[in-house]
């Protein structure tokens, strides 16, 4: 942060001049006025004490040895310590492009050698407004970048607690294989995804989405994860039947004063019955992919949860077959757009997941992804990426 030379009320300035009359005349009138005053004889010398002093304004001859006015006024703009120096010329060049000339070197005003008090005076006093308001900015913009790196350091934890709440890739039920990618948009997303062990041969997993991004929506979807969790869905619901638990979530959760809502998939593997049950609430991104090749998207049109306490969401349900895949994702991973905005689309991350067939399931998340990222040409994504890929072995239905 910078600082003012002296005390808060006394202002610095720094006079540069190898004239001593004119340096010592100049400097007795601003102490006159009420300012503390260095002096120095030549550029270099007056740079040193620049940098040492860190004066209000610098008032500044054009035509000194060794360095003169214009190539000290570079120096400064050079500096990234020094670069917001006020300073004011002294010349008794007043031709226009002359003073064109050390205006683009760096002085930012000019002060004749022939000036009257007054304009001494009042050139003096704009330079100090200036100043002052520049070092104001510079206060103000240090102290924005200490609450930044504050923030940051508490979304990157915040972060952390929510990754910690996501699910271990691995084999959740004998025979089922999971694996998952996760991609915040802000370094703190509202997308959460689980997966609830039921019995020995039920699954049930979700995902859902927070409107919005950043820590609001991060703690929202935190939130609803404890609700979702295997006791508190028997306490409230009594089952593991999917449309159920949204519906009763849906009296739980409603739209907030903002108008933030959740989206939501919550489905159950049930690998004695080869069944897939699932019910959605305003959630499009699940697809079912047989191993047969074909591709199915797995959605019905209703409202997110909060909108309407009296909706009532339906279970579905398909037979499951040795090597089909589950895939559940956000929207985020196919509403990307190019620089042109075009939208990646649901029929293009159909065609990838197609495409890559039954390679492993790593090998289809981070290819898909990789995909999305080459559409949009770059690795930054607009919205919270999800992405759960879950396959039944032979074993699971043995």
């Amino acid at each position: 942060m910078s600082t003012f030379a002296a005390g808060e009320g006394t202002r610095t300035v720094l006079v540069v001049d190898d004239e001593p009359t004119a340096r010592t005349a100049l400097a007795a009138r601003l102490k006159r006025l009420g300012y503390r005053v260095i002096e120095a004889g030549d550029g270099k010398a007056g740079l040193e004490s620049l940098r040492r002093e860190r004066p209000d304004l610098t008032i500044l001859d054009w035509m000194m040895p060794e360095m003169d006015g214009p190539s000290f006024c570079e120096q400064v703009r050079q500096d990234p310590e020094l670069l917001s120096s006020q300073i004011l010329m002294m010349t008794s060049h007043d031709q226009p492009q002359q003073i064109a000339e050390g205006l683009a070197r760096g002085a930012d005003d000019f002060l004749s050698k022939a000036a009257s008090k007054y304009e001494i005076t009042a050139r003096v006093q704009a330079g100090m407004r200036t100043a002052t308001l520049i070092r104001r900015l510079e206060d103000v913009t240090e102290e924005i970048r200490r609450k930044q790196e504050v923030l940051e350091r508490e979304l990157l934890s915040a972060a952390r607690y929510v990754e910690s709440l996501l699910p271990a890739p691995g084999t959740p039920l004998r025979g089922v294989q999971m694996v998952h990618a996760y991609r915040p948009s802000l370094g703190l997303g509202g997308d959460l995804f689980n997966i609830v062990p039921w019995s020995e041969d039920v699954l049930t997993l979700y995902l859902l989405d927070a409107s919005g991004h950043g820590v609001s929506s991060a703690l929202r979807s935190a939130s609803f994860s404890t609700f979702l969790r295997r006791e508190n869905l028997l306490h409230h619901v009594g089952s593991s039947d999917p449309g159920a638990i949204l519906t009763e979530a849906n009296r739980q959760f409603p739209l907030t004063e903002d108008g933030n809502y959740f989206t939501i998939i919550f489905a159950k593997l049930d690998v004695r019955a080869r069944t897939l049950s699932y019910a959605t609430a305003g959630h499009n991104g699940a697809l079912l992919h047989r191993r047969s090749g074909e591709v199915r998207w797995l959605a019905r049109p209703n409202f997110p949860l909060g909108f309407d306490p009296s909706t009532t969401y339906l279970t579905e349900e398909l037979p499951l077959r040795p090597g089909d895949r589950l895939y559940v994702l956000s929207d985020g991973l196919y509403e990307v757009p190019t620089s042109n905005g075009e939208l990646w689309g649901q029929d293009r991350l159909e065609q990838t997941v197609h495409a890559f067939g039954h390679r492993s399931l790593s090998d289809v998340l981070s290819g898909t992804i990789e995909e999305a990222v080459r559409w949009q040409g770059h690795d930054h994504f607009p919205d919270d990426v999800a992405l759960m890929g879950i396959e039944l072995a032979e074993k699971a239905f043995s």
